[in-house]
């Protein structure tokens, strides 16, 4: 067996479970479904998914067809969305074989579900993010009558803003209710639910917040961390005054002073950009970080731990809101780019 790494992650499963009771709380009457796409945002499949499914989660979103047989290990492949649709015949072959449900996005998704055999599917319709999804006006389309439409969705482009955009999505969705047969709606994501119960329809979905990320301020006290990390300290050394730190020589020690390189960089998911501002915690010490982030270290200024050693553990900061404020990252990307050495 290989030996204990320098890098620990864990993942507050309890915190998970309590993120997706209180979004389906806050989705009033609606159902809270659960984003599981890009590896549950690189926390995990295997261990996410079924944190979500014991919590009460019954309906799944994906990206890709090929991220379904994971999620399949864990609930019925039934209960699975896959958002990109069918884009070759291949994938309806497979969605059929398998049992997923596509999402419909575009007229032609429509004719190529159809024509493979079909059945059940969701239908995204387009109100003003222009991304994925069939136009309002293509709702009359024979394609879409032909097609048997559980959830009727669409996506909201500026939830987490308090944008006249998304009064004008709302108006947009609802006048498309009453054109397309249907067995349910969804138009809210994280920070939709926020919104209010003008927002949630019948499902809603969220993704960021699961995972602890909290795209409007009014979810922070109901939103509980789930992602921890931990790295070594892997050499500690003595700067002289005139001493340069890392790539560039960034950082240059202005007086004589100990630091400790840590076992964490880009390569992990720790951006570059986190660097300047950004700290280590030792126990409630906060360490300072200096020069810049490199592939695999980083350094931190040990001065506020005069007792540290090479092989003690440092905290990693990981409330999402509080390191995108630091980093100018996006909590979605602070998640999503987890390197495979933090994840389960």
């Amino acid at each position: 067996m290989s030996p204990e790494p320098a890098l620990r992650f864990r993942i507050d499963t309890r915190a998970l479970a309590a993120n997706w009771r209180a979004l389906d709380a806050m989705s009033g009457r609606a159902t809270a479904g659960a984003a599981v796409k890009a590896e549950c945002y690189g926390l995990g499949v295997s261990i996410c998914v079924p944190v979500l499914r014991d919590a009460g989660a019954q309906q799944f979103f994906v990206a890709h067809w090929s991220e379904v047989e994971a999620v399949a290990q864990h609930v019925p492949s039934s209960q699975i969305a896959v958002l990109h649709g069918p884009l070759r015949d291949e994938d309806v072959a497979y969605a059929l074989n398998i049992g997923a449900v596509p999402v419909i996005n575009s007229l032609d998704q429509a004719r190529r579900w159809s024509n493979g055999g079909g059945g059940v599917c969701h239908l995204m319709v387009d109100t003003g993010i222009n991304r994925l999804g069939v136009a309002p006006n293509e709702l009359a389309d024979p394609a879409i009558g032909a097609l048997n439409i559980d959830v009727l969705m669409s996506h909201l482009a500026s939830a987490d803003e308090d944008s006249a955009m998304n009064g004008r999505q709302l108006a947009a969705f609802k006048d498309c209710v009453g054109a397309v047969s249907h067995r349910s709606t969804s138009l809210a994501n994280s920070a939709g639910i926020a919104l209010g119960e003008n927002y949630v329809f019948d499902l809603t979905r969220p993704g960021l917040a699961l995972y602890g990320g909290v795209p409007r301020d009014e979810m922070a006290d109901q939103i509980r961390q789930v992602a921890f990390v931990e790295a070594a300290i892997i050499q500690t050394r003595f700067l002289n005054a005139g001493d340069a730190v890392g790539y560039n020589c960034e950082f240059v020690a202005d007086k004589a002073m100990r630091v400790g390189t840590v076992s964490i960089g880009y390569a992990d998911g720790f951006l570059r950009s986190r660097g300047p501002g950004a700290s280590m915690l030792h126990r409630e010490t906060s360490l300072p970080l200096i020069g810049k982030v490199s592939m695999d270290m980083v350094v931190v200024d040990l001065s506020n731990a005069p007792d540290i050693h090479e092989g003690d553990w440092l905290g990693v900061p990981y409330d999402l809101p509080d390191a995108a404020r630091e980093s100018a990252v996006s909590q979605y990307e602070l998640l999503t780019v987890l390197g495979r050495r933090l994840r389960p």
